[in-house]
């Protein structure tokens, strides 16, 4: 089990559910701009650092 591939899942995974939210909270007109914007920004840091840990960890078979 590769522990960097796991925890560019789970990053990743967590991003998604950042961008979600904060697409529901521009939808609905609720919530400050500031916690949207900061939301926002922290789940496209996330799941972009997801991606790029899932991308180039290489798997190493023993």
């Amino acid at each position: 089990m590769n522990m960097k591939r796991t925890f560019g899942a789970v990053l990743t995974i967590l991003g998604i559910i950042g961008l979600i939210y904060t697409g529901v909270l521009i939808i609905n007109h609720s919530g400050a701009a500031t916690t949207m914007i900061v939301v926002g920004i922290i789940g496209i840091i996330f799941f972009v650092s997801g991606i790029g840990l899932v991308r180039n960890t290489t798997d190493e078979t023993k």
